[in-house]
């Protein structure tokens, strides 16, 4: 960033970026095309992205950044959409602005996203979470263009793959594994969902894991006494159950998917289950793991002692246990001294906007993990439902996200 910004505070750079004629004349774009960017927002949510599969998002969201004016416009090799709006500064590191295209929702399922009536309101799965983020984008690209809002500093627009479940972060990943991509951001906006009342610079950490537990199966009367490998998840699961959490910091888990078994008479040969582990400390993540596998070593090892424990079973009779690693995201937490924190601070007390520090796992716990100045942000409006084919999202209060992101570019820009 220019190094006129080490002799202002951000108060100074927030009041010079707001008495820019150009960046008043982006706020008229974005309260005039604020239909335009509904009906955008309807398509984007109608195209499908399931986990590992958003080509066509990637592929449409490249059209519209040509059209928004961006240049060296590009997706990479796992799908992350790129392009830059250049700087009067050619040695300028980027400000990166972001949003995730991928959904949680599998393939198959309905995306009608519509609009219903007259009001403002925008129905779909995936409306808000994240299409209401990828607009606030174009929203971006296309009003700094029409209103030709100049920067020294060169911002680079990323639409992301991989956020959502077991995308475990990929596509940010990907971004900030890349040393001369990673070295060139000197900081990171994320922009997910809905909402202008929230700054999340506590990354939530989480492990998960999928469980399969295998034994020798066989039918309920004649086998009975087989070790069943559902009964060892399930002495496994009330086990780890018992396990102690703090409340400060707040940890948790969960079991969210369980599965397994061909018949009701049937022992089964197989069982699975997903288990999800989350802490804002690293040494809580590490301690819940351990008990999960203690639990589960104790639930095979009692299995295999058979049911009067006098002999235990090994081989092609015995039960065993694989646990497969199935995401990792770090804890981590920006410190307050962060120009772009202090930046945004500045924003919303310009706009009067209420906001919160507030904990989530977003694609900012890439870099912020990593010592960078990173954040995430609502895209404006209003939104619930997210994860659900419920969904929806309210376009009132939009503007007041966009204004948002546009005066803390400006004000770290030049």
């Amino acid at each position: 960033m220019p190094s006129v910004q080490a002799e202002t505070t951000p108060q100074q750079q927030v009041a010079r970026a707001a008495s820019d004629t150009a960046v008043h004349a982006a706020f008229d774009w974005f309260r005039t095309h604020d239909r335009e960017l509904a009906d955008l927002q309807l398509e984007l949510s109608r195209i499908p992205a399931p986990p590992f599969h958003e080509a066509k998002r990637s592929h449409w969201l490249r059209e519209q950044f040509l059209r928004a004016g961006l240049e060296q416009v590009r997706i990479d090799e796992i799908g992350n959409v790129l392009g830059v709006r250049p700087g009067s500064d050619a040695a300028a590191r980027f400000i990166a602005l972001s949003a995730h295209i991928d959904t949680v929702f599998p393939a198959g399922t309905s995306l009608a996203g519509v609009r219903r009536g007259d009001d403002d309101k925008l129905y779909g799965p995936g409306i808000s979470d994240n299409a209401a983020g990828v607009i606030a984008l174009l929203a971006m690209a296309h009003a700094m263009h029409a209103a030709d809002v100049r920067l020294a500093v060169p911002v680079l627009f990323i639409g992301n793959v991989g956020e959502e479940g077991e995308g475990d972060l990929r596509g940010m990943r990907h971004i900030f594994s890349d040393a001369a991509l990673r070295d060139s951001i000197a900081a990171l906006i994320v922009v997910d969902g809905a909402g202008a009342d929230t700054i999340v610079t506590q990354a939530l950490g989480s492990r998960r894991f999928e469980v399969t537990v295998r034994g020798p199966g066989g039918h309920s009367w004649s086998d009975f006494g087989a070790p069943n490998p559902i009964a060892v998840l399930a002495r496994a699961i009330d086990a780890f159950s018992a396990t102690p959490v703090p409340q400060t910091p707040k940890t948790t888990f969960n079991v969210g998917v369980i599965s397994g078994g061909t018949s009701v008479n049937s022992i089964p040969e197989s069982a699975t289950m997903r288990v999800d582990i989350r802490s804002s400390s690293m040494d809580e993540i590490e301690r819940l793991e351990q008990a999960l596998r203690q639990s589960l070593a104790a639930a095979a090892q009692q299995a295999n002692a058979g049911r009067s424990g006098s002999s235990g079973r090994s081989g092609a009779d015995a039960i065993t246990v694989e646990i497969k690693q199935i995401g990792s995201r770090p804890a981590a937490e920006l410190p307050d001294s962060s120009r772009l924190l202090q930046t945004l601070r500045a924003v919303d007390a310009h706009l009067g906007n209420q906001s919160h520090v507030h904990r989530a796992s977003t694609d900012a716990n890439v870099p912020i993990s990593l010592g960078r100045d990173a954040l995430a942000i609502g895209a404006g409006g209003a939104g619930s439902g997210a994860h659900t084919v419920h969904e929806w999202y309210d376009a009132r209060g939009r503007a007041l996200g966009l204004k948002r992101i546009l005066l803390t570019l400006v004000a770290l820009g030049n």
